[in-house]
């Protein structure tokens, strides 16, 4: 693990003054002039993008100045409302921590010592950097790390320079062994957003997914309206979170025993025949296999391990039977836990199987989607080398890139080298686990770039920052997700960049023609370009800059009512036993391996979030820190009591490894069992440039040195991390 000496901590808090320094010179020198004042309110529809959901809004400016944003009612995903993060997200534009100009490094990497420079000098030095990388060591030995639809155009440059080693971090570190899980079942994941068709589900199943606090609008919308007609909520959780205070049944589950409840639930099912006879006959392959595998998966056998009653098992299974195909059991979309996750995530797909809910009403609907006409781009070049993430395929099913692999590749040189990386909208110091493993490779760099809002962790490892303008001050890629009712959606600025900031389509093409690639942006300007896309589609552009979104005809989303019947699976139906699983060496049927133990003394660390902020990317928005300024440290009543502490008391978390905490402030709870402890993500912030959430809260990610790899797919499971507390004196 890497140590920071006590000489080196303050060498990098004196280059505090320079960074400061930098930032607010640049914030002087750059200031644009200001237009004529306008009086009156105009507004912009848009859509958000304070999360992945991208809901579509209606941004209103009132004398000049940014005023509120509002849901728009024409958005299928927003149905007119916004979250609490989506109407805060004007706050970003205010955010007095924002990047004002580009800067380049001063000395050495994570001192945050900069020198603010001019757009043309910032890209010169970028591509010089690149084409180095390129002429030493090819363009696969550059890696692009991104996060959302901002980062559409820097792809597009980046495969023009020849990049192929491009990742998601949500995939290994948060949605992928859901979505691998659910394509080994069904050949098909559950789409982002998520297939679930919560509006009309009868009974919904949740297991460990925090539904109106990890804050999805139009589910969180639809969960209400199923609470409020009286839909049975089952959940299983170790945390007595909001949405289980809506349960009809509440299962404390132990961490790390889901796959145990998942199985004896299948147990039951299939023990009562109360499974869909009908669908899995027509639709599954190798039932009667997975029934024999399961059998002995008992609701006895699963109460040691969960520690839930085999009656409350039983009674749970057969209230989902009642409903069924209108049961949803919630794939989730955070499921990188303990390292077996997409078999875990398989479980809940084949229960869901079981239940014949997949392509039914009230289950997990088939996506709708419109056809937008591509760009006529010229081809991209032929990589010359694999990508890095993955050498010799040792995840054999991960079908996205792997961050983490792409981190040890930078830290190995194996397969080969990686010398350059470009980071945008992700804080790796925060996504990634284990953060000095994320220093370490940042060391044997010749080059990283970060594109971001704000002086992140990562940026202050960075030797070149550029500084990108807001959602609210930009146009971005057309937003065409699929979902139940299709639609385009338009991102268009609403007011302009207070200083230097620059919209991504700008950087990256300004960037391409600095490489030489000018031949991959034939298009003057992005309302061009966009104008292009949405024409040659057959749609009026203008239609869409008025309204925000354009709606497709209906489509069916069901079975029953026309919706293609579809398994991209090797035998053509739903697997219950997955023969490519058991040829490569891994169980064909999920199976229970119990989760390690933490030393004596100890907690099991969860985390997750609030529905006022999104990972760390908003704890200096002025709005949502006013509404949630640091986390805290949940810890059993009995417990609490136990150690002498009350809900208001500070304490320092330390891990198994000796990573100290900040200071964080107990809530005492019954509401979560004795042998874990939960935090909110994001907060305990630690870079010089954030200074309205520098060291607010604790970082729940310092304190996650340790991580399980999924075998199947590469996921770092994180909740495998314990704590002791230690009262601040």
């Amino acid at each position: 693990m890497v140590q920071i000496s006590r000489r080196r901590f303050l060498k990098i808090g004196a280059g505090t003054i320079a960074a400061g320094s930098a930032l607010r010179n640049a914030a002087r020198l750059t200031e644009p002039a200001r237009a004529a004042a306008e009086s009156g309110v105009r507004t912009v529809p848009t859509f958000c993008n304070v999360c992945f959901w991208e809901c579509g809004a209606i941004a209103s400016v009132r004398d000049g100045k940014l005023w509120k944003i509002e849901g728009n009612p024409l958005d299928p995903l927003s149905h007119g409302r916004l979250c609490p993060r989506g109407t805060g997200g004007i706050g970003a534009h205010f955010d007095p921590d924002r990047l004002r100009a580009p800067l380049v490094r001063t000395s050495e990497r994570g001192e945050e010592k900069w020198r603010a420079v001019t757009w043309d000098e910032a890209l010169n030095f970028v591509a010089e950097k690149m084409q180095k990388i390129r002429n030493d060591y090819g363009p696969e030995s550059f890696a692009f790390f991104t996060h959302s639809l901002g980062g559409r155009f820097l792809r597009h440059t980046l495969r023009a320079y020849g990049v192929n080693n491009i990742a998601e971090p949500s995939f290994a570190q948060c949605r992928g062994p859901r979505d691998v899980g659910f394509t080994l079942t069904y050949g098909d994941d559950v789409s982002s957003p998520e297939r679930t068709d919560i509006e009309n589900a009868q009974c919904i199943v949740l297991i460990g997914s925090h539904l109106g606090e990890n804050m999805h609008n139009t589910q969180v919308q639809e969960f209400a309206h199923a609470v409020g007609r009286g839909a049975s909520i089952i959940v299983a959780d170790p945390r007595f979170s909001v949405a289980a205070s809506k349960a009809k049944f509440y299962l404390p589950i132990k961490p790390g025993t889901d796959i145990a409840l998942l199985l004896a639930w299948m147990n039951v099912i299939v023990r009562e025949d109360l499974y869909d006879k009908e669908y899995v006959g027509k639709y599954g392959f190798g039932f009667d296999q997975f029934a024999q595998i399961i059998q002995p998966y008992t609701p006895e056998w699963a109460y040691p391990e969960t520690g839930i009653e085999p009656e409350a098992i039983r009674a749970t299974a057969r209230e989902m039977a009642r409903y069924r195909p209108a049961t949803l059991v919630h794939p989730g979309r955070h499921s990188s836990w303990y390292g077996d996750d997409a078999q875990r995530s398989r479980a809940i797909a084949l229960l869901n199987a079981l239940l014949g809910s997949w392509g039914r009403k009230g289950g997990l609907w088939v996506p709708a989607s419109m056809s937008i006409t591509d760009y006529p781009y010229p081809p991209y070049p032929e990589p010359r080398r694999p990508a890095a993430d993955n050498p010799g395929n040792r995840y054999p099913f991960a079908d996205e890139s792997v961050s983490n692999g792409l981190r040890e590749a930078t830290i190995t040189g194996r397969p080969y080298p990686i010398k350059g990386w470009m980071v945008y909208s992700t804080n790796l110091m925060n996504s990634l686990p284990n953060q000095p493993e994320t220093i370490r490779a940042i060391q044997n760099l010749d080059l990283l770039v970060v594109v971001d809002t704000i002086p992140s962790e990562i940026a202050g490892w960075a030797d070149v920052v550029l500084p990108e303008s807001i959602y609210l001050e930009r146009h971005d890629e057309l937003h065409t997700g699929p979902f139940k009712q299709p639609y385009i959606a338009l991102r268009q600025p609403v007011v302009d960049p207070p200083a230097d900031q620059k919209p991504n389509w700008w950087i990256a093409k300004t960037l391409a023609e600095k490489l030489g690639l000018g031949a991959y942006y034939p298009w003057k300007d992005i309302e061009e370009y966009l104008a292009w896309r949405v024409k040659s589609s057959g749609y009026s552009y203008e239609q869409l800059k008025r309204d925000g979104v354009i709606l497709g005809p209906k489509q069916p989303i069901y079975f029953e009512d026309g919706a293609p019947v579809t398994f991209n699976t090797p035998s053509k139906k739903i697997e219950f036993y997955s023969v490519q699983l058991q040829r490569a060496g891994f169980d064909p049927v999920p199976q229970y391996t119990r989760p390690d133990e933490g030393p004596p003394g100890s907690y099991r660390l969860l985390y997750g979030r609030a529905p006022m902020h999104s990972f760390s990317r908003t704890q200096t928005n002025p709005l949502l820190m006013d509404l949630m300024s640091e986390n805290s440290i949940w810890l059993n009543g009995n417990e609490a009591a136990r150690l002498g502490l009350k809900s208001g008391d500070y304490v320092r978390l330390r891990n198994q490894d000796g990573v100290l905490s900040d200071r964080v402030a107990v809530k005492a709870t019954q509401r979560i069992r004795p042998d874990c402890v939960y935090m909110v993500h994001g907060f305990g912030h630690t870079s010089q440039g954030l200074r309205s959430a520098l060291h607010k809260g604790a970082s729940d990610t310092q304190l996650l040195t340790r991580y399980k790899v999924d075998p199947l797919m590469g996921g770092t499971g994180l909740h495998v991390n314990f704590v002791t507390i230690e009262p601040e004196v």
